[in-house]
């Protein structure tokens, strides 16, 4: 049995509307329970009718950590709506930042305020899991039932947890909230395209030991239809003359998928303030890299596959007293990636275009404090280390004399951070907050990090808080920035940049009737030698640092959660935000028409909308999310290729939760591009019209 909940929270308090609710589990598979399932909940309706969803709210102090900290948290509703969301997923939907997706089972990257996605930093269970050789991080290979908590540090707020997120860092972790007992949770999915989805837990939770071991496995070939807009048929008349055109429909080609995770959790609390945890999480995905709209190619004559194994494993230790905590981490992540394209050059006769190897081996280790010597004061610090070996390497480039091409690179480099941080709240209507951080990458320093935090509560009546702050930051060039062979260029200079942001935010609500809060931040950002790759009169491209971005803008968020009758819940969850993200650098040439003009895939204007309603038993869930156009190229060209048009995005659920002596039952299907759509979020990338899949779900009960 699990207990979602929605968090408000203001300066002082934090109103949290919980109802308790029968856990989106499942325990056998659909296609051999549905019609027994159907049956029991005809049989035991009459009696779930009489029940209710009563709702309680609870007040509470908020932590000192957060003061002046601009910060979006996702609840358990959220990451447990759907087994077959991703982390990317529950992002586009509950968030305002920017999510570049090239389909399910592809690359999706997270990008905040008008930067790129490798100024978003990601941590899980406190270990950073950016990619060392990119930067970035593939959020569709984050299934979000593997996050218990997750949730994001924008702009300035990112220097409490690490450096380098000039944008901001997605928090992702897991928690030891196993309840009593034996619990078992199994949950199918079986929806269009052949796809299915399926995920167990078995969990056991004692007075000081609790276990957990999570599995997810999805697969589809994934061969949706589409209307190609890339193309065009021609209509003949029986001259053979050409009396008309057409957009053909296509299938999805080359885009088939199998994902498997695993994650064990162990779990062993002293109770005399010891804690101690061990986290493994295991990726084995093989992956069909789909075709552009623009291939004519057979799919049948090319192999274009990517193939990942990963292992994230954090060892944690935690000491509670008093007034002073201690926390200490250690950590390893093994990646080994594989990508090859393939083409059958004559029938049986397959060529071997580009057979790429990499493999990532991470240490990591930190160490963190904290220390209330009184109501008014918090003081924290911390240090972590990175220690990253890369082998990146082509292992079919072969020259015309016969020799093997350099393509890649063998190194490793070891990143440090640290910071310290003092807190001051001397009224209960005001808090400060400074930090201190400081960074070394390789045998490179950044000075140090300046981030200065205020919130100040200007009326006790709706709890109007005022937020604001301001922050120095620095992001390093990545591995393959400095020495991808061919184009690496070592002698690239660190990103750097000076952010603000103030804001307002409110909170108010009746108990057990209603919770209303809502936020508007303005931020501003300048960042200098900002690093792109170009091509060069050789052949390849290479990064260089030549621009100067002025990205700016306003971020609104609002909630609303209702109870106006017994058994009924309302709750609405809304977010916009306004993005200009400029190059103000210099021309590079006389025809360069960059300058002034917006990013390349930064949309100026971003929403989305996710509304719920519940009564008793039943849930209707309705998703809705916007990106304005994106352009394709510097110079914002409204060409065909040059720019992406605007879209909007409907998902729905529908709901059933059942209650049987033997097991809790839930039954749920999934509306996804409830419009059918046609959209793009990357060019020449097909993407799914309207699409369904169906869950089933039980939790037995020991």
């Amino acid at each position: 049995m699990t207990v979602p909940s929605h968090h408000f929270s203001y300066n002082q308090t934090t109103v949290t509307v919980k109802r308790p609710t029968i856990s989106h589990t499942v325990v056998r598979k659909a296609r051999l329970l549905t019609a027994i399932i159907l049956l029991a909940g005809l049989c035991c309706e009459s009696a779930l009718a009489q029940r209710v969803l009563p709702t309680a709210v609870v007040i509470g102090k908020r932590s000192m950590k957060d003061i002046g900290v601009q910060k979006t948290t996702f609840d358990s509703l959220a990451l447990r709506e759907n087994i077959a969301l991703s982390i990317a997923d529950i992002l586009t939907f509950n968030s305002s930042v920017f999510v570049k997706s090239y389909g399910r089972a592809t690359l999706s990257t997270v990008a905040f305020r008008g930067t790129s996605p490798s100024h978003t930093q990601v941590t899980w269970n406190g270990m950073r899991i950016n990619n060392p050789m990119l930067g970035m991080t593939d959020f569709s290979t984050i299934p979000s039932y593997f996050v218990d908590n997750a949730s994001l540090l924008h702009g300035t707020s990112s220097v409490n947890e690490t450096g380098g997120g000039l944008g901001g860092l997605v928090r992702l972790g897991t928690n030891a909230d196993i309840p009593q007992g034996l619990n078992l949770q199994y949950v199918q999915g079986i929806g269009s395209f052949s796809t299915f989805d399926e995920f167990l837990r078995v969990a056991y939770g004692g007075e000081k030991w609790k276990v957990s071991t999570r599995a997810v496995y999805s697969s589809s070939p994934n061969d949706f239809k589409y209307v190609n807009h890339d193309k065009k048929v021609n209509i003949y008349d029986e001259d053979k003359n050409i009396i008309g055109q057409y957009n053909p429909v296509e299938r999805n080609r080359s885009g088939s998928f199998k994902d498997l995770h695993l994650l064990q959790e162990i779990y062993y609390n002293t109770l005399r303030g010891d804690r101690f945890g061990l986290n493994a999480w295991f990726i084995n995905s093989n992956r069909e890299l789909p075709m552009l709209t623009t291939d004519y190619g057979d799919e049948r004559a090319f192999e274009n596959r990517q193939r990942e194994r990963t292992l994230r494993g954090v060892l944690s230790w935690d000491h509670s007293r008093q007034n002073w905590k201690l926390g200490v981490k250690t950590g390893y992540i093994h990646t080994w990636m594989g990508y090859d394209y393939k083409r059958e050059v004559a029938e049986g006769n397959w060529a071997s275009m580009t057979r790429s190897r990499s493999t990532i081996n991470t240490f990591y280790g930190s160490a963190e404090g904290e220390y209330i010597p009184n109501r008014k004061w918090m003081l924290t610090g911390s240090v972590s280390v990175h220690q990253h070996f890369v082998r990146s390497e082509d292992k079919n480039i072969i020259l015309q004399d016969g020799d093997k091409a350099i393509v890649g690179y063998d190194k490793g480099r070891v990143e440090l951070s640290g910071s310290a941080s003092a807190k001051w709240q001397p009224a209960d209507f005001i808090g400060l907050s400074a930090v201190m951080r400081g960074e070394m990458y390789g045998d490179r320093t950044s000075p140090l990090i300046p981030a200065f935090f205020i919130d100040s509560r200007l009326s006790r009546k709706g709890n109007v808080t005022l937020k604001a702050s301001i922050s120095k930051n620095y992001r390093f060039p990545t591995l393959n920035d400095l020495y991808f062979l061919p184009g690496g260029n070592p002698d690239l200079r660190k990103e750097h940049g000076w952010s603000y942001d103030t804001g307002i935010s409110f909170a108010t609500g009746k108990s057990g009737v209603v919770a209303l809060s809502g936020s508007a931040t303005w931020f501003d950002s300048r960042i200098s030698d900002w690093i792109i790759w170009l091509p060069t009169t050789k052949g390849f491209f290479s990064p260089r640092n030549i621009k100067t971005v002025h990205a700016y803008g306003i971020e609104l968020k609002s909630n609303l959660a209702l109870s106006p009758w017994k058994g009924w819940l309302f709750d609405l969850n809304g977010s916009y935000s306004w993005t200009p993200s400029v190059n103000k650098g210099e021309k590079m040439s006389p025809a360069d028409q960059s300058v002034g003009k917006q990013l390349p895939y930064v949309p100026l204007h971003s929403a989305s909308l996710t509304g719920r309603v519940e009564w008793r038993l039943w849930g209707f869930l309705y998703k809705w999310c916007h990106y304005s156009e994106r352009f394709t190229m510097s110079s914002n060209d409204y060409t065909i290729t040059g720019h992406l048009p605007p879209y909007f995005m409907s998902n729905i659920a529908f709901e059933k939760r059942l209650s049987l002596k033997p097991a809790n039952l839930s039954l749920k299907l999934a509306v996804n591009n409830l419009f059918n759509e046609e959209y793009l979020s990357v060019l020449s990338r097909p993407m799914p019209g309207i699409n369904f899949e169906f869950f089933i779900g039980i939790t037995p009960r020991f």
